[in-house]
């Protein structure tokens, strides 16, 4: 009885194998991006915290909310280093030789922006930083001819990349001090510890040759301040986690910092208003302004999303503007042309909002932009 039945099914199938064969489907090219980068486009750095040996980086059109491209950044991926003119893409990067395990490599990768390959890389000592992301763990200095890569293990040192030669220079001790803030063509500043920045000077050649530690510019047993500093222009600004600003001025060897002021009103501060999330700040140079990711809570909530971004004039030291957000978020940044967007996305929900920055006006959404997207950077 069971011969009996495959014969007549087999006889049923025979018209559908001798239908026409399905053509395989062709790939469309991949694009080449324009030589000069848009103000507009935005970099979606991602961590994914699911599977961390394969960071992402994406690269989104916030005109149109087309994306563009993607780079594999490797395990623990933190940011990019963009160069002003963005005539290459750097990634600090990490791998291990059996994926998850093995011997581990360090490397500064060297991207085409137009075509998003890699066109080579400096390997560089295994000491690399990952933690939480932030953009002030590797930094490229003002002449674009140097990247330093903060190291952690846990003692502190940096790393020394000539970008021009590519090649490691050095590795350096910083002991308690972290993070990379850039203040001219051969020198750096490093925030420790006791309240103070260190400043670093390198020779043409990128090798140290001076470090001096400078007195404390706020007290951090009362108020210390976020890793999550911003530059604007030759001031560094940073925020302290009870909303309180501090500048400090890095034109010259020996830092000069400037006087302190708070983003709360006493009103607000009595609503528990605060700075909150991954990237917090973000500056629009052309119009001095300091965009403050915000959101109420008690002490120790400074990761919690928040879903209004003040605005204040740093030059008047005042807030003058309240954009209320379409979602939570854990990220901001604002692009760096006359007419600049505001971008906006949340890591346990990766949409990426964009809005006008000098309105306020929600203009469009890019759903679907990796998996735990961490730091937004613009070219």
């Amino acid at each position: 009885m069971f011969r009996k039945l495959i014969f007549p099914l087999s006889m049923l199938l025979l018209p559908v194998l001798g239908q026409a064969v399905i053509k395989p489907e062709v790939m469309p090219p991949s694009i080449v991006l324009p030589a000069e980068s848009n103000p507009h486009w935005v970099w979606v750095n991602d961590i994914v915290f699911h599977h961390m040996a394969d960071g992402k980086s994406y690269l989104v059109d916030g005109d149109s909310g087309k994306f563009l491209g993607m780079l594999s950044t490797g395990l623990g991926f933190i940011a990019l280093a963009l160069p002003s003119d963005y005539s290459q893409i750097y990634s600090p990067e990490t791998y291990f030789s059996r994926g998850t395990r093995g011997q581990r490599t360090d490397v500064i990768t060297f991207y085409d922006p137009r075509e998003l390959k890699p066109t080579g890389e400096v390997i560089i000592p295994p000491k690399r930083f990952a933690a939480m992301p932030t953009l002030n763990y590797s930094a490229i200095t003002d002449d674009d001819r140097f990247l330093v890569v903060y190291n952690f293990t846990p003692a502190q040192s940096v790393s020394i990349i000539d970008l021009k030669e590519r090649r490691f220079v050095a590795e350096t001790d910083t002991g308690g001090c972290a993070l990379v803030l850039p203040s001219g063509d051969r020198r750096f500043n490093m925030l420790c510890g006791d309240g103070s920045l260190m400043t670093v000077t390198l020779n043409d050649k990128g090798e140290v040759t001076h470090q001096q530690r400078n007195a404390p510019f706020f007290d951090a047993t009362v108020d210390w301040v976020t890793e999550k500093a911003v530059r604007w222009g030759n001031t560094w600004v940073f925020v302290s986690f009870n909303g309180n600003v501090y500048p400090v001025d890095v034109s010259t060897e020996q830092p000069q910092p400037g006087k302190s002021w708070s983003l709360l009103s006493e009103n607000e501060r009595k609503e528990s208003w605060r700075p909150g999330g991954i990237q917090h700040l973000a500056v629009h140079q052309g119009s001095n302004k300091l965009y403050s990711l915000m959101h109420q809570g008690g002490d120790d909530t400074h990761k919690d999303p928040g879903q209004d971004v003040w605005v204040y004039d740093l030059k008047q030291q005042k807030q003058v503007q309240k954009i209320k957000l379409d979602k939570l978020s854990t990220a901001i940044q604002v692009s760096k042309d006359d007419k600049p967007l505001l971008f906006s996305i949340f890591i346990a929900h990766p949409t990426l909002d964009i809005y006008d920055a000098s309105s306020g006006k929600y203009l469009r959404s890019v759903d679907e932009i990796g998996f735990t997207p961490t730091v937004l950077q613009t070219p």
